[in-house]
């Protein structure tokens, strides 16, 4: 695992999505085999499906149909770490930056961020709260949900995947997972 370390996973994205999702950062796991949340123990892949993101639970390696989806995944920094905790917090700030250049290019309708404490740290909001935000970048709305890491442990799955749920409902998705809306 070690030698993935530094290693950058490939953002999933193209023009005019329904949805991209940012994560800090990847994993080692995720630097190793170059997918998205790809530790075993993550619970964004479940999460999606059970809020109805998916119509069935996707493996890392089959991230790319998220785009047929109207989904995609970022990271506010790119390279590989075993922790979240090793990014300084200039590198996050500076993460930030990037991920508004993304959005500004990219243009998804919504940027979902994984991830409380680098939100905050981001984009200098420390009073940040899981749900719809009141900062845009550009035309796109911004909502904040819990990271989906197997670390994250108050965030259970059933509530996380509500939370996944909401921004789903938000977005005007259809209940993929169910064949309803």
């Amino acid at each position: 695992m070690e030698a993935a370390r530094g290693r950058v996973v490939p953002d999933v994205v193209r023009d005019g999505l329904d949805v991209l999702f940012c994560g800090i950062n990847p994993g080692l796991t995720a630097g190793a085999v170059g997918h998205h949340f790809a530790k075993p123990g993550t619970r964004f892949w479940p999460s999606l499906h059970g809020s109805g993101f998916t119509p069935r639970r996707l493996r890392p390696d089959e991230e790319e149909e998220f785009l047929a989806l109207g989904l995609g995944i970022t990271n506010f920094v790119e390279r590989a770490t075993a922790q979240a905790e090793e990014l300084g917090r200039e590198e996050i700030v500076e993460g930030g930056k990037r991920l508004r250049a993304k959005v500004l290019h990219w243009r998804p309708r919504w940027l979902a961020v994984l991830g409380i404490t680098a939100y905050r740290e981001a984009f200098g909001d420390r009073r940040a709260a899981v749900g719809p935000q009141d900062m845009s970048i550009g035309d796109t709305r911004v909502w904040l949900l819990p990271n989906p890491s197997g670390r994250n442990a108050h965030w259970l799955l059933g509530p996380l995947t509500e939370e996944f749920a909401r921004l789903r409902r938000a977005a005007g998705l259809p209940d993929r997972a169910s064949g309803g809306t």
